[in-house]
Parts: C-alpha cells; sequence; structure tokens
C-alpha cells in the first residue's frame, strides 16, 4: 500500500537529481496554465456598447453589464461622459434611463432594449469564437504539452531527463493522444455542469490519462480511460488528501510571491504525481495494490519498470545453444 511519505522521498530524490531541468519544466507547466486561464477568463471582461440620443445628438456608452448597479458604480463605468451630461443638469435616474437602467430599491436594474439586445448579441459572438478558439488551442496544443510534461517527470524518476521530453506527444501517437485527452475534458465538463462532485469524482478518476499516453506510445483513447478507472479504484480519496497535503506549500508559494513555487513547490508537487502513477502502474502490478491489474487486453506487456531499456536476459542455461 502506498504512502505519501514514500512518494515524496522518491519525487524529492529525482527532483534534486535533475534540479534545474525540472525547475524548467515545471515553469514552463505554470506559464501555459497561467495563459490558459486568462484565455478562458478574457470573455469574462469583454464589455457591451450602448447608444442612446440626448438633446445635443447621438452618444455611446460603454459599461459592464451589472444587475443591482448603485448611482456611484454606474458613475465609475461611464465615466466622463456621465459627468458631461451632468452638466448639462440631466438628473441621475433619467441619464440612467436613457441606456436602460431603471432605479429599483436595490439600486439600478438594467432593463433589455432593442440596443442592448444587439450588443448582447455582439458579446455572445465574441465570447463563442473566444470559446472556440481556447477549446482549439487546448486539444491539439495544451494537452499534447500535458502529456509531454508528464512524460518528462516519469522519465525523470529513475533518470536525469531532457527537456525535449516535453515535445513527445507531436511526435508519437498524436492523433490519439489529442482525442483521449478531449474526450477527458469534455466528460469532465459535463460531469461538473451536471453535478459538482461526481465531475470532482470523475476528474480524478480520469487522472492518470495523461501518464498513460505518455508512458506508452500504443495507448489507445479507450485503453487510457480503462486503465485510468481501474487504477484509480480505490485510490481516489488517497489521491485528494495527496492534493492536500501540498497546500502549505502552495500557500508558501503565494506569500513568496511565486518563488517558492518556481524553485520548490511546483516541481515538486509535478514529480510526487509521477511517482504515484508509477507505483499505481508498476508497483500495483507486481503487488497486487489496491487490487489493480494489468489489462487483459492490452496489446504490450507491462514492463517490471518504466522506461526500461535493458536487454533480454540470457537463456538460464546452455541447452540447445551451439558453441
Amino acid at each position: 500500500m502506498w504512502t505519501r511519505a514514500q512518494l515524496k522521498n522518491k519525487a524529492k530524490g529525482a527532483f534534486n537529481m535533475n534540479y534545474w531541468k525540472t525547475v524548467l519544466v515545471a515553469v514552463l507547466v505554470m506559464l501555459i496554465g497561467f495563459s490558459y486561464g486568462a484565455a478562458g477568463g478574457a470573455s469574462g471582461g469583454a464589455r457591451a456598447t450602448y447608444q442612446y440620443s440626448y438633446n445635443e445628438g447621438p452618444y455611446e456608452v460603454t459599461g459592464y453589464i451589472t444587475d443591482g448597479m448603485t448611482e456611484e458604480e454606474a458613475q465609475e463605468a461611464f465615466g466622463e461622459l456621465y459627468g458631461e451630461l451632468e452638466d448639462m443638469d440631466v438628473p441621475a435616474d433619467e441619464l440612467l434611463s436613457q441606456v436602460g437602467i431603471a432605479p429599483t430599491q436595490d439600486g439600478f436594474h438594467f432593463e433589455i432594449g432593442p440596443s442592448q439586445l444587439a450588443a448582447l448579441g455582439a458579446l455572445g459572438f465574441i465570447v463563442l469564437v473566444l470559446f472556440a478558439i481556447v477549446l482549439v488551442v487546448n486539444a491539439f496544443l495544451l494537452n499534447p504539452f500535458n502529456v509531454g510534461y508528464s512524460r518528462f517527470f516519469l522519465r525523470n524518476l529513475n533518470q536525469p531527463a531532457m527537456v525535449a521530453e516535453i515535445g513527445y506527444s507531436f511526435d508519437n501517437n498524436y492523433r490519439e493522444t489529442v482525442k483521449g485527452m478531449f474526450k477527458r475534458d469534455i466528460f469532465t465538463l459535463l460531469w461538473g455542469l451536471l453535478f459538482i462532485i461526481p465531475g470532482i469524482v470523475k476528474s480524478y478518476e480520469y487522472r492518470m490519462i495523461p501518464y498513460l499516453f505518455a508512458d506508452d506510445p500504443t495507448m489507445t483513447s479507450d485503453r487510457a480511460f480503462a486503465e485510468s478507472r481501474a487504477m484509480m479504484q480505490g485510490n481516489k480519496w488517497r489521491t485528494f488528501v495527496l492534493d492536500l497535503s501540498f497546500l502549505g506549500w502552495n500557500l508558501l508559494s503565494v506569500l513568496t510571491f511565486g518563488l517558492v513555487g518556481v524553485f520548490y513547490a511546483a516541481p515538486y508537487q509535478l514529480q510526487t504525481y509521477a511517482a504515484q502513477y508509477e507505483e499505481l502502474r508498476y508497483g500495483a502490478s507486481a503487488r497486487q495494490l489496491g487490487g489493480y491489474e494489468p489489462m487483459a487486453a492490452a496489446p504490450v506487456q507491462i514492463p517490471v519498470a518504466p522506461f526500461a531499456a535493458e536487454d533480454a536476459a540470457a537463456p538460464a542455461d546452455d541447452e540447445g545453444i551451439e558453441e
């Protein structure tokens, strides 16, 4: 039965053995993860444009669509134009009503009119385009990179790995990797939208899929799902606790403006997760850990240790060998 201490001790040894390359790969992981999060959040900052007329001619107002907006928040959102129209002695309520905002007991409430509806349609189209771009980039670039850095940390457990390993998926089983990782993302998203807790459970069930693609160039998406499910059977809660054990390191990283995360916590954590995969897949097959057994239908035999490059063993005796 694996323990957190066992995994972390092996991770520390591997991390220290190849320190700077491990840090570099972890930094790349953090940077790409940050970029992905920023792209995914871009749609939330989109603005809607409202047009209306008052005395002197047409005016254009740009502001966030917010329900329950106070007069002060409206003034901040509409900025200089708000002040300009106030100088014309336009009452605040009348000004706000021009852009479809009516006062209520809780503040100001947006009333959707034709111009606002057109603005919302444009905003929705922009959001849809951004979402499609993020989806494509994630499927064809970021997910293969995920598999690539998983391979780096797997190889780094037993020998100093090269940074070039992060490009592994682009030259090995790329189509099946894209397919399997995309299915993983979609299934996790759908489960999360339906029920939050089952979505979290499914994310742990699919946890080993990137490592399976990284470990076996013949892996198919169906096998990856089946083997990840089998490996995580009885290990989801223990993996959740393993994640929690890094909470202190993550908080310390925040307090040091990411320095601890860059130079220690992030590579240490990623290396530990690779050690968990190795233990579940290879240690389990040898010791029946957690009830996991290699898939009977697997097209290749699971080796005793990952990435072994040893020659086949010689015959035990000399029978049948000519001198």
